[in-house]
């Protein structure tokens, strides 16, 4: 599946979700990925076909899994972590 939207969230939709939402568009800029629309949001907004890909804190993660595919980060500010963790994504959608 080509992966046309991410959804970063947290509980609130408001500070950390919009953190992850900036430095998932620094990592795509640093992988030469330019397609993807990236948005930020609340965890009530995460449900089966509002993104291809939920990216969130670990804590979190059981939610996301529940909507599909996700990633749950350890520190959610890193964007060597988020860059690392979507890498992965990218290369076993090829």
């Amino acid at each position: 599946m080509k992966i046309k939207k991410i959804l970063c969230f947290c509980g609130s939709g408001l500070g950390t979700s919009f953190v992850m939402e900036m430095n998932v568009k620094k990592a795509l800029k640093n992988l030469g990925i330019d397609d993807i629309e990236v948005e930020h949001s609340t965890i009530d907004d995460v449900m089966p076909g509002a993104a291809d890909l939920f990216i969130c804190g670990a804590d979190l993660l059981p939610n996301a899994l529940k909507a599909g595919m996700a990633i749950g980060l350890n520190n959610m500010v890193s964007v060597e972590e988020i860059q690392t963790k979507l890498k992965q994504i990218f290369e076993q959608e090829n």
